[in-house]
């Protein structure tokens, strides 16, 4: 489910600047039509909680991983800015119910497992989105249309679905009500501003990684996915090994070290605009960021105030504010400056993470 997650967005993640270019639109009214993932995403976090709680996380997910992939298509057909934002708002819909239930999956996993492993499970979702990237490049060398190349995509997807989804914990919904909209504790906001901190930073990388390095080295199309395919790269390196990083060193100075890394690799790329410091430098982004997001859903899963689902949910719903209208505030940063000055602000929010690693225990 994780790899079905990740694959899927980053299909969608390395087709931008084509979409971009076929729809004739400018970074600011790209950025602008990025809004509708955000918007989708944060009616359905709430709702995604609730579900899960209610009806166990097994049903849901399933239901999620197939609506997702299929929204694809929907986005390779977009003939103008409206279509476009509204199949983003659908996705955004789709991926995030997808994001919460499965991600309580994982903590009913974990919890019967013995020791952290919420780590290696994101790091399924990276190793979906490297795979994404890689085929997503190959397809815009090869010259295929976005939809050609995400009707290849859906189908992969729901394929490995029906082999897969059999194999689900048949979690059973919680015996207690839960309220559809719940106020996070005070723990659970400090781990929801680590989590805004890091996913800006995700979703920055996420829409904008091959815009910049297309237009900072003037690169094609599949030279420019270059840059995101390195991000998910390292961030799949570093997830397979984050859980005996935690162990090791302890959450606090994985968080602080990884906020240091993203800060120091994005400015590298920033600062060289170069093809080979580019991508390099967002590749440090991807290993610093890589662990901060399981270790703080993880603690969110444990929570001793709200169900699973929920908990997951409120977090969720603080952190993907930050990786869902960090990229639209990204793009109208990059209009009225310029792209390299606005991704500045990732910068600064991954340097703002070493104080905040403090509050997570």
């Amino acid at each position: 489910m994780f790899f079905i997650s990740g694959c899927t967005f980053a299909s969608w993640a390395v087709r931008i600047p084509a979409i971009q270019l076929g729809l004739g639109l400018s970074e600011g009214q790209l950025g602008t039509v990025l809004l509708g993932m955000p918007i989708g995403s944060l009616v359905s976090l709430p709702l995604a909680g609730w579900l899960t709680t209610r009806l166990g996380s097994r049903p849901i997910t399933l239901a999620s991983a197939v609506a997702f992939p299929l929204v694809l298509l929907l986005l390779g057909l977009a003939p103008n800015a409206w279509w476009l934002a509204g199949a983003l708002f659908l996705a955004g819909m789709a991926g995030d119910i997808l994001n919460i239930a499965m991600n309580t999956q994982a903590v009913a996993v974990e919890k019967g497992y013995g020791r952290p492993i919420m780590v290696s499970f994101h790091g399924l979702f990276s190793l979906g989105n490297l795979a994404g990237a890689s085929f997503g490049g190959l397809m815009a060398e090869a010259g295929w249309a976005p939809l050609a190349h995400f009707g290849l995509v859906a189908a992969s997807c729901l394929a490995l679905l029906a082999g897969a989804g059999w194999f689900l914990v048949a979690e059973p919904p919680a015996p207690r009500h839960e309220p559809l909209l719940a106020r996070p504790d005070a723990a659970l906001w400090w781990l929801g501003l680590v989590a805004f901190c890091c996913m800006l930073g995700e979703g920055a990388m996420a829409d904008w990684s091959s815009v910049y390095l297309a237009k900072a080295t003037q690169s094609v199309a599949g030279v420019s996915t270059l840059a995101y395919a390195a991000f998910t790269l390292a961030m799949t390196v570093g997830r397979f090994s984050g859980d005996a990083l935690a162990q090791r060193f302890g959450v606090t100075r994985v968080i602080q070290g990884g906020g240091l890394v993203a800060a120091a690799g994005l400015a590298l790329a920033l600062l060289c605009p170069g093809l080979g410091p580019i991508v390099a430098g967002i590749a440090l982004v991807g290993a610093g960021l890589s662990t901060i997001v399981p270790l703080v859903y993880s603690a969110a899963g444990h929570s001793k105030t709200l169900a699973p689902g929920v908990a997951l949910a409120a977090v969720s719903t603080v952190g993907y504010v930050g990786f869902l209208f960090g990229p639209p505030l990204i793009g109208w940063g990059a209009e009225a400056w310029s792209l390299r000055m606005a991704l500045w602000l990732v910068v600064g929010l991954s340097l703002l993470m070493v104080p905040l690693a403090t509050k997570v225990r």
